[in-house]
């Protein structure tokens, strides 16, 4: 397996890369959905990728994790790879953004690699099938992998008719999800950061809360926040997690800052807006992670992800505060050796 991981950087990653990135993702989760038919593949992903051990255990939020590495949302939007995905190695997979209806998302080409920097450029805008199709997939689970729904608005419903579709895709999703997490942090969905606010917001979370506690079983609703947020904007999320009684953050979403970037100024202006995402970001959302360890006096569960492009990376988030962490471009440009690294790491 070695060989196969060294021959994937060295042959295969540059000859996926001379693709759009896009065209890569539907490709390899067309393979994934697949594979997971095909007799000894999922043996052979969990032999070489899954680490079992009771250090790596963690108990946040009520639940279980069998390690504290996972997916971030964006990359299993419809729920089309999560049993795969969880045989690679993963604690947990985030699904979504979901959002109640399905939508195409924003015009391709909409994903921008950036190889010398370790990070991407993103406006995908929620594109999705929708909560039900997501739903459907879920109904076929196979492994026992913890999984998050990331959830969101549709770019055509106005923000004071928000929280009705949050509410639409929470209860699509209750029976099917261990946890939830209120995305309102995308810069991808115009007008949809101005939900951080601390009155739109507090309310939107009240409600999930309100809808959350009506029946025998709850479920701990997450919400992700942006790295661009100001210090004293981190102050009113920590009142509002609080207030609401939410059971944690996920810090942070991707940035619409250009630092840290090698490339010229010329060029990242011809890519345009989106999400940055990758190395670039690491310092910002540990900074981001530790100010709200500090603020909060360690009150409740952060999973921090963002710029986690090695082992070293993910335990310096650990060390700082973090209850679990996620990757997303670190996968994309590692693969799955990243995951088994992380936990071998934490073992030792």
């Amino acid at each position: 397996m070695q060989k196969i991981l060294q021959m994937y950087k060295t042959l295969i990653r540059p000859i996926l890369f001379r693709f759009q990135p896009e065209t890569i993702h539907n490709l390899t989760f067309a393979f994934f959905k697949i594979a997971k038919y095909l007799p000894g593949i999922p043996f052979l992903l969990k032999k070489n990728f899954q680490i079992n051990h009771e250090k790596l255990k963690r108990t946040v939020f009520g639940i279980e994790f069998p390690n504290p590495v996972g997916l971030a949302a964006g990359l299993d939007k419809n729920a089309e790879a999560f049993d795969m995905l969880g045989y690679m190695g993963f604690g947990f997979v985030e699904i979504g953004t979901l959002t109640p209806k399905a939508q195409p998302g924003n015009p391709k080409p909409r994903i921008f690699r950036l190889p010398n920097d370790k990070a991407l450029i993103n406006r995908m805008g929620f594109n999705n099938q929708g909560v039900e199709a997501a739903v459907e997939n879920l109904k076929k689970r196979k492994s026992k992998i913890i999984i998050g729904g990331n959830i969101g608005k549709n770019k055509i419903t106005p923000n004071e008719n928000a929280i009705s579709d949050y509410e639409k895709a929470f209860e699509s999703l209750f029976p099917y999800v261990d946890y939830f997490v209120v995305n309102v942090s995308s810069p991808n969905t115009p007008n949809l950061r101005d939900l951080q606010e601390k009155e739109p917001l507090t309310n939107l979370l009240k409600h999930l809360q309100l809808l959350n506690n009506q029946g025998v079983r709850q479920k701990p609703i997450l919400l992700k926040i942006a790295p661009d947020l100001s210090f004293e904007q981190l102050d009113d999320i920590v009142e509002i997690v609080k207030e609401t009684k939410i059971a944690g953050l996920i810090a942070t979403n991707t940035t619409i800052a250009r630092e840290g970037l090698s490339y010229p100024e010329i060029e990242i202006e011809k890519i345009g807006a989106g999400g940055l995402s990758g190395a670039p970001l690491k310092n910002r959302s540990t900074e981001i992670l530790r100010y709200l360890v500090k603020k909060s006096e360690n009150a409740f569960p952060i999973i921090s992800v963002g710029g986690i492009m090695s082992a070293e990376d993910a335990l310096e988030k650990l060390k700082a505060g973090a209850a679990l962490v996620q990757l997303y471009t670190g996968f994309i440009y590692e693969g799955p050796e990243l995951v088994k690294k992380i936990n071998q790491k934490i073992l030792n």
